[in-house]
């Protein structure tokens, strides 16, 4: 009697572990289907304000639009896109990256990338004096050398924005995805090495040790 209790106890904790660990699993999967849902928002949302903005940009002799209305434009969507931009690391960070993932991922990209381009033909339209400033990483199998050194770019340029707000458009890419414009774009400014940072389309830093290395280029 004493051994069939046992045997009974046994089987009802194999039981539980067992529809405790799929629960663990669904619930892990609904996590993850709900962060790759919200990043698929933010990729339309941000798709759909670019796309009006470069509208507005080609637009602007018959709209009547003022520079200033469309360098403000600019600033909010480009503080925007930073902003998603460190969200979406959040999320990549808490999940297994996968096919998805790299999917969003490239798309969003794409839209930073299309933003610059349209970032540096507002400058030349306008004549503003904001600064870009882009980053270019190395997002898929990184060395450990890679990693760390990403890392310090990437605190360094984020208490960069934080400090000079919207006088700096930072314009996270990375420079291993295998997308063609992107690809064009490294090689027009000879980006030949992950991690660097281009700024202004000029100047490219690939070591920097705290802040004043780059805020030297922005003066």
């Amino acid at each position: 009697m004493a051994i069939q209790n046992q045997k009974r106890i046994f089987l009802y904790a194999l039981i539980l572990t067992f529809v405790v660990f799929n629960i663990g699993i669904f619930l892990g999967y609904l996590m993850e289907s709900s962060r790759i849902n919200q990043i698929n928002s933010m990729s339309l949302d941000a798709e759909m304000e670019l796309i009006d903005q470069m509208a507005q940009r080609s637009s602007m002799d018959v709209l009547n639009l003022s520079c200033t209305s469309l360098l403000e434009e600019n600033t909010r969507f480009g503080d925007q896109i930073y902003q998603e931009a460190l969200q979406i690391q959040r999320y990549e960070d808490a999940n297994v990256i996968n096919n998805e993932i790299i999917f969003q991922h490239k798309r969003f990209d794409l839209l930073r990338a299309l933003f610059w381009i349209d970032s540096i033909k507002i400058k030349q339209q306008c004549g503003s004096d904001y600064h870009d400033v882009v980053y270019f990483y190395k997002y898929n199998n990184p060395t450990i050398d890679q990693k760390s050194k990403q890392e310090v770019f990437s605190n360094l340029l984020q208490q960069l924005k934080d400090k000079m707000g919207s006088k700096v458009m930072l314009v996270p890419l990375a420079g291993d995805n295998d997308i063609s414009s992107i690809n064009l774009l490294m090689e027009k400014y000879s980006i030949t090495e992950l991690p660097v940072i281009l700024i202004d389309e000029k100047t490219k830093v690939t070591d920097i040790k705290n802040e004043s290395d780059l805020e030297k280029y922005l003066i």
